[in-house]
C-alpha cells in the first residue's frame, strides 16, 4: 500500500509501510549506509506527517516482514492482545502519541495494554516523538521483575556489575567486583562476559560467583553470558546457573547469526525455570541487544534498524526476563554517529521496550572510534534516570578492558542515585546497611573489611 504526502507542491511517495517508517526516522548512520533514510530533512518530516495519518490497524495487515518468512514475525501476530487492542483499534499513529502523553494513561494502563501494542506500533509512534516525550511516556512504565531481589520499583536504581578482564582471570574479576560492591553496585546482575565460550572456564566463573552469593547471603543473581548453548550444556552438569544469557534480534536471520531460534531459547526458558534458584521470584532470563546488529549482520530485511530493534522486543517479552538492555553505541559509528545519535538511539529504545512490558536497562556506551565522549554519557545517564531506566552498567572506571568500549562506572551510578534520590533495590539495599558499606541515604561508608570479600572471591 503506497502512502504520501505533499509539501510546497512537491509529492513524496512511499510505496510500502517499511519504507515510510524508514524515511520517518530521525536521521542515522547505519540506515544511511542501508540506503534507507530521508534523502532530506524536507523529506523525513512529510514521512513523519504522512505516518501520523497511518492508521493502527495497518500495522496487523501490512507486516514489515512477511508472516510466512520470518519467525518472528509470527511470533509478534500470535502474541497479539487482540482484545485490549479493540480500545485503542480506531486510533492512527498520531493518535497514539497523544494519547499516551495524556495524564491519565498512567502506568497501569500501560502495563495492560503492553501485548496490544506491536513492535512496529511502538517504533512508528516514537519516530513522532521528541526526546522529552519519550522520556515522560517511559517514566509511567512501570515493569518489575524478581529473582533473588526486587528490580523496576519506582524510586530505584539498579545496576549490572560487569567485572570483566581480558583472560578470565580470577583475581582480576574479584578485584572488580570488590570494587564494586563496595560502591553499592550489582544488585540487577553480577554479570561477567567471558573473554572465551570454553564450558570449562564459564563453569569456573559460575561456581566462583555462585560461592560469593552464598557466603555472604547476597540477595542477587549472577551470570556469565555465554552463548545459551554453552549455558544449556552447563546446566544438564548441574553447573549453579542463575540468569541464562543471550543476544538477540528482531529479524529471525538475525538470530540465526547468534546461533538461535525461538524453539532453542524455548528450550533454554524451560531449563532455566527447572532449576528454581530464584528466592523470590522466577524471571530467569536475561537479553543483550541494540541497533544496529540486525544490519550488521545483513539481516535487517530493509527495514530500518530502530524497527529491527523494537522486534527484538517481542523476542524478548516472550520469556518474562528479568533484565533486558541495548547496548546502545556499541557496534560504532557505522551505525550511531556520534553523541546525539547514541542518545537519540537510548531514548528511543527505553521507551519502546517499556511500552512493550519490557524491565529495560541500557548500557550507556560508545566506541573508541564514535564522535562521543563521556559528557555526552553524563547527559544520556541522566535523562535516562529521569525516564525511569530499570538499571544501567557498573565498569570499573568506566573503562571496559575486555569488550574495548567506554560505558557507566560505579561512581556514575551513585551520582544518579544521589541527585535524583533513587535507591537500589530494596533487599539489596538492606544487605548494603547489614554489611556497613552504605548509609541509611545512600552515602558510603568507610570499609575495613574487604579482604574478606577478597578471601570469599
Amino acid at each position: 500500500m503506497p502512502y504520501h504526502y505533499t509539501v510546497k507542491n512537491r509529492r513524496y511517495a512511499f510505496e510500502d509501510l517499511k519504507t515510510l517508517l524508514a524515511k520517518a526516522t530521525p536521521f542515522r548512520t547505519g540506515d544511511a549506509l542501508a540506503g534507507l533514510t530521508a534523502e532530506s530533512y524536507e523529506e523525513r518530516i512529510a514521512a513523519q506527517i504522512a505516518l501520523a495519518d497511518v492508521p493502527l490497524q495497518t500495522f496487523l495487515n501490512d507486516l514489515v516482514i512477511p508472516y510466512e518468512t520470518d519467525e518472528v514475525s509470527r511470533l509478534i501476530v500470535d502474541s497479539h492482545d487482540t482484545e485490549g487492542f479493540k480500545k485503542i483499534a480506531h486510533f492512527t499513529v498520531g493518535d497514539l502519541r497523544n494519547w499516551l502523553l495524556l495524564e491519565e494513561t498512567d502506568a497501569a494502563i500501560l502495563q495492560k495494554m503492553a501485548f496490544a501494542f506491536t513492535p512496529e506500533m511502538v517504533a512508528a509512534v516514537s519516530k513522532l516523538m521528541r526526546n522529552q516525550d519519550l522520556i515522560a511516556v517511559a517514566q509511567k512504565c512501570t515493569v518489575v521483575t524478581q529473582f533473588r531481589n526486587t528490580i523496576g520499583l519506582k524510586g530505584r536504581l539498579s545496576t549490572r556489575l560487569q567485572p570483566n578482564h581480558p583472560t578470565d582471570d580470577a583475581k582480576g574479576i574479584a578485584a572488580s567486583i570488590i570494587d564494586g560492591l563496595l560502591n553499592g553496585s550489582g544488585d540487577a546482575v553480577i554479570g561477567i562476559n567471558p573473554a572465551t565460550d570454553s564450558p570449562a572456564v564459564v563453569a569456573r566463573l559460575l561456581h566462583m560467583l555462585d560461592g560469593l552469593i552464598a557466603r555472604f547471603d547476597m540477595p542477587t543473581q549472577s551470570c556469565v553470558l555465554a552463548h545459551v548453548t554453552t549455558t544449556l550444556q552447563l546446566i544438564e552438569e548441574k553447573v549453579p546457573v542463575d540468569l541464562v544469557f543471550q543476544s538477540i534480534g528482531g529479524t529471525e536471520k538475525t538470530n540465526s547469526s547468534f546461533g538461535v531460534s525461538l524453539a532453542l531459547l524455548d528450550e533454554a526458558y524451560a531449563a532455566a525455570l527447572s532449576l528454581k534458584r530464584g528466592t523470590i521470584g522466577n524471571n530467569v532470563m536475561y537479553f543483550e541487544t541494540g541497533q544496529g546488529s540486525a544490519l550488521s549482520a545483513n539481516a535487517h530485511e530493509s527495514v530500518d534498524q530502530q524497527t529491527c530493534e523494537a522486534r527484538a522486543y517481542a523476542v524478548a517479552r516472550k520469556y518474562a526476563p528479568h533484565l533486558v538492555n541495548s547496548v546502545v553505541g556499541f557496534i560504532g559509528p557505522e551505525y550511531l554517529y556520534d553523541g546525539k545519535q547514541i542518545i537519540r538511539a537510548a531514548l528511543e529504545d527505553h521507551f519502546c521496550g517499556k511500552l512493550l512490558g519490557l524491565p529495560m536497562g541500557m548500557d550507556i556506551c560508545y566506541t573508541n572510534h564514535a564522535e562521543a565522549d563521556q559528557d555526552d554519557m553524563d547527559n544520556l545517564l541522566t535523562l535516562l534516570g529521569v525516564a525511569g531506566c530499570n538499571f544501567i552498567m557498573g565498569v570499573p572506571g568506566a573503562d571496559d578492558i575486555m569488550l574495548n568500549y567506554q560505558s557507566t562506572s560505579f561512581h556514575d551510578a551513585l551520582y544518579l542515585r544521589k541527585v535524583l534520590n533513587k535507591k537500589a533495590s530494596p533487599e539489596f539495599e538492606s544487605w548494603l546497611l547489614n554489611q556497613g558499606i552504605m548509609d541509611e541515604k545512600g552515602r558510603k561508608l568507610p570499609i575495613k573489611e574487604a579482604h574478606l570479600l577478597l578471601n570469599a572471591v
